[in-house]
């Protein structure tokens, strides 16, 4: 294969390959060359199959019609994530998208809520949230409710059918599938860049841009480029998972839902067609025989395949890009899927990357920079999950004791600190949650803000009163119109839903 200017070569499918290949065969320029290269024997992973409402950023972006995808992808609305027993066994709150409440004046909501809370009126933040109040009464709605806003929304999908189609769209756009195994990845003498992939049936893919999507084994940007890898044990010290897909039911949940167990935790992911399920566990406190245990006694419906078991080691490389490589998906690290970021991170490189795509042999101060604000968005997630399971109140339950008494990052630190005491929450920079999904989990996981702004003092008593109830009632009335989930999803999709894929 002749190598020409612009030749980018995708080593790995699954999702993070053909989501690379179809942004790039998208908005390259004409005579650009795009290869990928993967092989039927080796699986992918497939966990990932709930997102958050940045994906219909990228499905814009490629012009994706939402009904088509919704029906080649199986997939369903998604409005939040429910966490079931994570502050205590029997008690649950929502990470739902979109607003909480409203401002007012110069505050957000939250400073209003805590002073509600210490003068004994506050309800809980469901009764101020347009997702969770729909979520909760199994609705759905597309358009602007009559409280002036939309339903921030994402999906659940079936990770490999979306892979699917994304291929389709991208061969449809030239790209080159090669089916095969990478036996070695060949290198310059002189700069280190990748040169060629070498395959077991002698086969060489040459080109000028090499991503690597091949998953946890991260052949090119650790084996070859030696891309150290941060680990993050320490912080999220899960490090296994079982998965396995059942029977649906008839309503189907919009919205996924993580319930905590012995020693982890356990997701559900309702799709038309089937549930995904799974079970994220630390192995020193759970076996495997009890995890797969664990997971088969609590789906809802009969299984449709046997468990597959997943290792893994939370962390991140240090370099996500090095040389003419450039790590996209598990290849670039590992991070719990309980707030549904996994496909978010793919995502969110290739935009970082089409934002400085190289012509030639990219700057080192480009990599650098890209390099820089990929470990800031890691780093932040990851201090989002760990709240998760640092505040929990599960006492006397080795795996929940540990993780509650374990050290954080100084980062993770400063934010809880900074809430406890003032009610106060910084957004730093980009990071992905906003200051509302913050609050949300402080909040759920039983943090509690020992004062408020003292701004919050002006509003009379009897307004605060009046400005709850008011936006509790404005979104009941706004939710009470809405659809059935299962019958919007029927109707919008325009076919059966609940059925099973043909052969």
């Amino acid at each position: 294969m002749d190598t020409v200017p612009h030749t980018f070569v995708i080593a790995g499918g699954g999702t993070a390959g053909w989501m690379a290949a179809a942004a790039l065969s998208r908005f390259t320029p004409p005579g650009t060359r795009i290869v990928l290269v993967e092989s039927d024997a080796i699986g992918t992973v497939g966990v990932g199959e709930a997102t958050i409402p940045q994906i219909h950023n990228f499905n814009r972006a490629l012009g994706f019609d939402e009904r088509e995808f919704l029906r080649a992808t199986r997939g369903t609305f998604k409005l939040g994530i429910e966490f079931d027993g994570w502050l205590r066994a029997g008690e649950r709150y929502m990470h739902a998208f979109g607003p909480i409440g409203r401002a007012h004046g110069l505050l957000p909501f939250q400073h209003y809520w805590i002073r509600a809370r210490q003068l004994g009126f506050a309800k809980p933040l469901s009764a101020y949230s347009l997702n969770e109040t729909a979520a909760r009464q199994m609705r759905m709605q597309k358009g602007r409710t009559s409280v002036g806003i939309e339903l921030p929304y994402a999906y659940h999908f079936d990770a490999g059918l979306y892979a699917a189609f994304l291929r389709d769209f991208a061969e449809a756009r030239g790209v080159r599938r090669v089916e095969g195994v990478i036996a070695s990845v060949e290198r310059d003498g002189e700069s280190g860049d990748i040169t060629a992939l070498a395959l077991n049936d002698g086969e060489r893919i040459e080109g000028t841009f090499f991503i690597d999507c091949t998953g946890f084994r991260a052949l090119l940007i650790g084996e070859a480029m030696e891309a150290r890898f941060d680990d993050w044990s320490a912080y999220l010290p899960c490090n296994r998972a079982i998965t396995v897909p059942c029977e649906g039911v008839a309503e189907i949940t919009p919205y996924t839902r993580a319930t905590a167990r012995k020693a982890g935790w356990q997701w559900r992911i309702p799709l038309q067609h089937r549930i995904g399920n799974g079970l994220v566990y630390c192995a020193d406190f759970m076996s495997d025989d009890e995890a797969a245990e664990t997971l088969l006694a609590n789906l809802d419906g009969e299984v449709q395949a046997d468990p597959r078991p997943i290792r893994f080691t939370t962390g991140a490389r240090r370099q996500h890009w090095v040389g003419n490589c450039l790590a996209v998906g598990l290849s670039a690290g590992f991070m719990e899927p309980m707030e549904s970021t996994s496909i978010h991170l793919i995502q969110s490189a290739i935009s970082r990357f089409l934002s400085v795509v190289p012509g030639g042999r990219a700057d080192p101060a480009t990599i650098d920079w890209f390099n820089a604000q990929s470990r800031f968005e890691w780093e932040r997630i990851r201090d989002f999950l760990v709240l998760h399971y640092t505040a929990n109140q599960r006492e006397g339950e080795p795996f929940w004791d540990h993780v509650r008494t374990m050290d954080l990052p100084d980062t993770l630190s400063a934010k809880i600190a900074q809430w406890k005491a003032t009610g106060f929450i910084h957004r730093e920079h980009e990071e992905l949650f906003t200051e509302v999904g913050w609050f949300q989990v402080l909040a759920g996981q039983g943090v509690k803000a020992q004062s408020y702004n003292p701004l919050a003092d002006a509003l009379p008593e009897s307004d605060l009163r009046a400005m709850l109830e008011g936006v509790e009632g404005a979104l009941d009335a706004a939710v009470q119109p809405m659809t059935n989930h299962t019958e919007f999803l029927q109707s919008y999709t325009g076919g059966m839903v609940r059925t099973e894929i043909p052969a």
